[in-house]
C-alpha cells in the first residue's frame, strides 16, 4: 500500500495472445485430421471405404400377403395358405461357400442352381439381402437351413411366407389352377389373381455394418391380405364325380370325359369334372394337356343330345307336337348326301316322341323341315349355343353355330340332329337345363355372389341372366318325351334310370372331327344329358366322353355315370321321390 491505498495490478500484456495462439493451434489440428482423413478416403484406401459406405445404407424387406383361400358353396377350402418360409442369403457371409450353399440348396428345396449362386454371391455391391427361395415348406426350409449349420455354413436366414396348398388334392384341380414361384399359372388362380393375392408389404430400415441402425429409418407398410374366393361347387359331390368319370374313361378306354352337374333353377354348377385331371399340389407332374377344363375349353360335336333342342324349338313355334307322326324310311336322300340312322331298319311309322325315344336322325330333320335355317339358328342362341358361358375359366371356347343366313340347307339338316355344329360340356348342360328349368335359359355360375376377374369381367351368380327361350308347356312337353328315353321297354338308354326316381334324358353319339384334317376320323364323342325329377327337376347332370375304344354309344357309355351321379346328388340333397307316373306318351303309330 502507498499513502494507505492499494496498490493496482497491471494486467499481463501477453495474455490474450497465448490464448489466440493456442486457439489457432487446435483449429489446426483438427482440420489437419480432417485432411489427413480425407487423402486417406480418397487416395489411401478408397474401395475399402467406399464398401463400408455401401453397407451403411437401407435395406427392403418384403412383408408377405397371405393370399385368399378358394371355397366350394359350404365354405370348405378346396385352395388355401398353410405355413411356409422364404429363404435369404447374407451375401457379404455366404458369398466365399457360394457354389456349395447352392448346390445344397438346390438339391434340398429343388430350386434353380445357377439363380441360387447369383443370389448367394449378391447381385449389387454391398447387398446384405437377397432372396433365394420363396413359399418353401416351413419343415423342408427349417431342416435345410439346420443342416447347413451343422456343415459350418453362415448367412441364412428364414421368414415366414406363406406357402400354398390344396387339401383334396386333384378335386376341381382343372378349375382352381396352380401357383408358380412368383405367379399365378392357371384357372380361378390366375384369373381370379388380383381379389386372391392382395398386396405384399415392405419393411424399410438403415443399416450399418450389417446391423439395424436403432435411430435409422424405419418404415413399415403392413401386407394386405387377399380376399377369399367362394364357388358354387359341392367339394363332396365334386369329387364323387371325378371319381365316376375317370372310371368310365378307364373302363372305356375313353381319351377323355367330363361331367357337369347344376342347380336346375339357380344354375349354379355343384361339380365340373374332368378327366384326365392332376394333383394341384404337383402341377410339374402332369400332362400339359391336362392341367385345363376340358369342359369349358374343348369343343366337339354334341350329336343326338341336340335333337331335344330342337324339338323343343319345333313345339314351341307350334310346327309339331309330341304326337306329330312321322313316317321314317331306310335312309334320306339330301341333295348329294344321304342320311341314316345308328341302327338299320325299314319304313318306321313313329311319333315326334319315338323320334326321340329312338334317337332317330331321319325323323329329326323331317320334322325340322318346318323350319327354315334362321329359325333354328334364333332358337339354338337363346339355348346358348355358339356363344362363351363366360363362368370366370379362361380359355372358354365359344363352339361353332354357323350364322343361318350363311348356313347351307346341308348343314342344317345335320345340325338339327347334333352334327356340323361344336360345343363345350358346359354350354351343353345349361341347354339341357333351359328344358328343366320350364324353358328359361339360365346363365350358369361357377362363383357365389360376384367377382370381377382379372380381365375385368364381373361374373357369379349375382350376374345370372334369365331368358326365356321355349314356352313353359313346350318344355313340359318335351321333359315327358325325354322320359322315354330311359323307358326299358321303348327307349335306347334304359341303364339312365335312377331307383325310383322319373328321369328325363336325352342319349348322344357323335363322330369325332380330328384337328389334322379337319375331317372326321372315326372315332366317336358319345354322351347323356337329363334331369330328376323329370316331374319337378331339382338337378340337370350332363356326361360326356371323348374317344372311346370299346363299343358302346351315349345309353351305354355315359347313361350309367349319369345316373350314378345323380342318384348320388338327389340323396345328398336330400330330394325325395315325387311319386309322379312315367310317361306313357305314344311312340309309334
Amino acid at each position: 500500500m502507498r499513502n494507505g491505498a492499494p496498490l493496482s495490478r497491471t494486467p499481463g500484456r501477453g495474455a490474450p495472445q497465448l490464448r489466440l495462439r493456442l486457439g489457432f493451434i487446435v483449429i489446426a489440428m483438427v482440420l489437419s485430421f480432417f485432411g489427413a482423413r480425407l487423402v486417406q478416403l480418397q487416395g489411401i484406401d478408397p474401395n475399402s471405404y467406399a464398401a463400408m459406405a455401401a453397407a451403411e445404407g437401407v435395406e427392403e424387406v418384403v412383408l408377405p400377403a397371405e393370399r385368399g383361400d378358394i371355397l366350394d358353396r359350404n365354405g370348405v377350402a378346396l385352395a388355401d395358405s398353410v405355413h411356409g418360409k422364404m429363404v435369404i442369403a447374407d451375401p457379404l457371409m455366404t458369398a466365399e461357400n457360394a457354389p456349395e450353399i447352392a448346390q445344397f440348396l438346390a438339391q434340398r428345396l429343388g430350386i434353380d442352381y445357377f439363380t441360387a449362386l447369383e443370389r448367394l454371391r449378391g447381385r449389387k455391391e454391398g447387398s446384405r439381402f437377397e432372396y433365394v427361395a420363396r413359399r418353401v415348406p416351413s419343415t423342408l426350409a427349417n431342416d435345410a437351413v439346420d443342416e447347413l449349420e451343422e456343415l459350418g455354413f453362415e448367412g441364412i436366414i428364414l421368414r415366414d411366407d406363406p406357402v400354398r396348398d390344396y387339401p383334396a388334392g386333384d378335386v376341381a384341380a382343372n378349375l382352381m389352377g396352380f401357383l408358380g414361384t412368383d405367379e399365378a399359372l392357371g384357372g380361378f388362380e390366375r384369373t381370379f389373381d388380383r381379389q386372391l393375392a392382395g398386396k405384399d408389404g415392405m419393411a424399410r430400415y438403415q443399416v450399418g455394418a450389417g446391423n439395424r441402425i436403432p435411430l435409422g429409418e424405419n418404415t413399415v407398410v403392413p401386407a394386405r391380405d387377399g380376399t377369399p374366393l367362394q364357388t358354387t361347387l359341392d367339394r363332396d359331390l365334386q369329387w364323387f364325380t371325378q371319381k365316376v368319370v375317370a372310371q368310365t374313361v378307364q373302363s372305356y378306354g375313353a381319351r377323355s370325359g367330363a361331367a357337369v352337374v347344376l342347380d336346375t333353377r339357380t344354375g349354379e354348377t355343384l361339380a365340373l369334372a374332368d378327366y384326365p385331371t392332376y394333383d394341384a399340389n404337383e402341377p410339374l407332374e402332369a400332362d400339359e394337356d391336362d392341367l385345363g377344363s376340358r369342359a369349358l375349353s374343348e369343343p366337339y360335336e354334341p350329336g343326338s343330345v341336340q335333337k331335344v333342342l330342337t324339338v323343343a324349338a319345333l313345339i314351341d313355334a307350334g310346327k309339331v307336337t309330341p304326337r306329330t307322326r312321322i313316317k321314317v324310311p331306310p335312309s334320306l336322300d339330301r341333295q348329294d348326301r344321304s342320311i341314316g340312322d345308328w341302327f338299320d331298319h325299314g319304313n318306321l311309322r313313329l311319333t315326334l316322341t319315338g323320334v326321340i325315344a329312338k334317337s332317330s336322325n331321319i325323323g329329326t330333320v323331317l320334322a325340322a323341315d318346318a323350319f327354315s335355317q334362321l329359325e333354328l339358328v334364333d332358337y339354338l342362341r337363346k339355348f346358348g349355343l355358339g356363344q362363351r358361358t363366360d363362368v370366370g375359366v379362361r380359355g372358354e371356347s365359344a363352339g361353332i353355330l354357323t350364322p343361318g343366313e350363311s348356313m347351307t340347307s346341308q348343314t342344317k339338316d345335320r345340325v338339327a340332329f347334333g352334327q356340323s355344329l361344336s360345343v363345350n360340356a358346359m354350354q351343353m348342360a345349361a341347354a339341357v337345363n333351359t328344358i328343366a328349368n320350364r324353358g328359361v335359359h339360365v346363365t350358369p355360375s361357377l362363383v357365389q355372389g360376384s367377382a370381377t376377374t382379372d380381365e375385368g369381367v364381373t361374373v357369379g351368380t349375382d350376374t345370372a341372366v334369365e331368358t326365356r327361350v321355349v314356352s313353359e308347356q313346350a318344355a313340359r312337353q318335351v321333359a315327358r318325351m325325354m322320359e322315354r328315353v330311359v323307358d326299358e321297354n321303348v327307349g335306347v338308354a334304359p341303364r339312365a334310370q335312377v331307383p325310383g326316381y322319373l328321369v328325363a334324358g336325352k342319349t348322344g353319339t357323335a363322330q369325332r372331327v380330328s384337328e389334322k384334317c379337319g375331317c372326321y376320323d372315326g372315332s366317336t364323342t358319345v354322351s347323356f344329358g337329363g334331369f330328376a325329377p323329370a316331374d319337378d327337376p331339382r338337378f340337370t347332370v350332363y356326361v360326356v366322353v371323348h374317344a372311346p375304344t370299346k363299343d358302346g354309344g351315349g345309353g351305354s357309355i355315359a347313361g350309367p355315370a349319369f345316373s350314378r351321379i345323380m342318384g348320388y346328388t338327389l340323396s345328398r340333397y336330400g330330394v325325395p321321390p315325387t311319386g309322379g307316373k312315367p310317361s306313357r306318351l305314344p311312340v309309334t303309330w
